[in-house]
Formats: structure tokens, C-alpha cells, sequence
């Protein structure tokens, strides 16, 4: 079988290969029902993607920007279940075109977004006539689901943050760690992925800095106020 010609594609479709490369795999067909019914869409800082309640009518695939995905408990305590970023796709929002379902959590794009949108129907057709869209999506969801286990055991076993600042204050020498990640998390009892995610987190917040091998503190007080939860 010859490769498709994807210059010849939408230029939708073309711009989402860029970032996820594997979609140029599908076969002929399946990207060419793909370019004519997927189209792109925006989004600005702020924006709400979706909310508790509101109805699931596209697949994404984020090209560009943040989307933060979280659920606010009922004494408004706001947990972030992960960030959809570039070439990624939201767990959640798969899950509920396969079911039929409204969406439970809320999605704010945290940057100026650009994401290819899939219709509902369309998505449903090509998981049913593409076997290779059909692998692409449910690889696509483990990813995302191996990161929210993750991040249910660190909220079912422990303030892993709370441990991770006070390990870093007391480490720290001149405001600066000298270690890897791994060490973090072995020293810790936990995974990689979860002192990974949470440093991260921190230095979203401006608290840390990250370089390789290199931990540096860039707010003490903050860092103390995670370290006395």
C-alpha cells in the first residue's frame, strides 16, 4: 500500500499530523472521511471547553495551548485532574462519547487553545471502519488513563505534595537540590510520574525551577506553606 499523500489533505488534518504524527497512518480512507468532517477550533485564555452537565459533541485533539481539566468538590475545593497539551487528547471527553454521557468535571483552557474537532458521529464511524483510528484512540486513552491513577493514589495514600515540599526544604542547600526525580520518589515511596507531575505544578506556581539534575527554590514561603498542610 502506498503512503497517503497528505499534502493533498485538509488543511486541518494536515496541521494535526504535524503534532501527531501516527494520524498519518490511518489508512486512505479513514483520513479522508477525517478531512471532510473534522475541522479546527479555538479557544482563548479562560474559556470554558466544557462544564458539569454540558453535553459531549466532538473528540479533540489539542494542536496548541492548555487545557486544565478539573473537579470542584462540593465545599468548592478545586482538584486538577490533568492538563490536555499539545498532540493529547482528554480522557474524559472520550469517555463520554463512548457512553452517551454528559460531561462531570469542567475543562478552562488555560492558554489560547487550537484543537482539531472530531464530530461525534464522525468519531463513532471511524472507531467502527478504521482499525488503526481505533488503536490510535485507545492508546491515546491509556496514556491519559495511567496519569489519572497516578493521581488517584496520591490523593487516596497521602498529601504527596506536602511531603515533597518538606523534603525539599530540607534538602535544599542555597535554595538549590542537586538530584533527580527518580531519587525524589524513591526517598519518597512513590512513582516518578507523581513527583514528576507535582514538581511541575510547583514550578507552574513559580515556587521551583526545574533544570536537569537541578532543583532550584525560587519561593521559600510558598514552599513553607505546602510543607504545614
Amino acid at each position: 500500500m502506498k503512503p497517503t499523500n497528505t499534502t493533498s489533505l485538509p488543511a486541518a488534518v494536515s496541521q494535526t499530523i504535524e503534532v501527531l504524527p501516527s494520524l498519518a497512518e490511518l489508512e486512505t480512507d479513514a483520513l479522508h472521511k477525517l478531512g471532510k468532517s473534522a475541522r479546527l477550533v479555538r479557544a482563548t485564555a479562560g474559556d470554558i471547553i466544557f462544564q458539569p452537565g454540558s453535553d459531549c459533541q466532538n473528540y479533540l485533539i489539542v494542536l496548541q495551548g492548555t487545557v486544565r481539566t478539573s473537579i470542584t468538590s462540593p465545599s468548592g475545593r478545586e482538584v486538577v485532574l490533568y492538563r490536555v497539551e499539545t498532540g493529547e487528547t482528554c480522557i474524559l471527553t472520550t469517555s463520554c462519547l463512548l457512553s452517551s454521557s454528559k460531561y462531570d468535571t469542567e475543562g478552562i483552557a488555560e492558554t489560547d487553545v487550537v484543537a482539531l474537532a472530531i464530530p461525534r458521529l464522525s468519531f463513532i464511524d471511524l472507531l467502527g471502519t478504521s482499525d488503526k483510528f481505533r488503536q490510535l484512540t485507545f492508546n491515546l486513552f491509556s496514556n491519559r488513563l495511567h496519569d489519572l491513577i497516578i493521581l488517584i493514589n496520591e490523593i487516596s495514600f497521602g498529601h504527596l505534595d506536602t511531603r515533597l515540599a518538606s523534603y525539599l526544604i530540607g534538602k535544599a542547600s542555597h535554595n538549590t537540590i542537586a538530584t533527580t526525580h527518580q531519587t525524589i520518589a524513591t526517598d519518597l515511596g512513590s512513582s516518578r510520574e507523581a513527583v514528576s507531575r507535582l514538581l511541575k505544578e510547583f514550578e507552574r506556581k513559580g515556587i521551583v525551577e526545574l533544570d536537569r539534575g537541578r532543583i532550584v527554590i525560587t519561593n521559600q514561603s510558598e514552599l513553607e506553606l505546602y510543607s504545614e498542610k
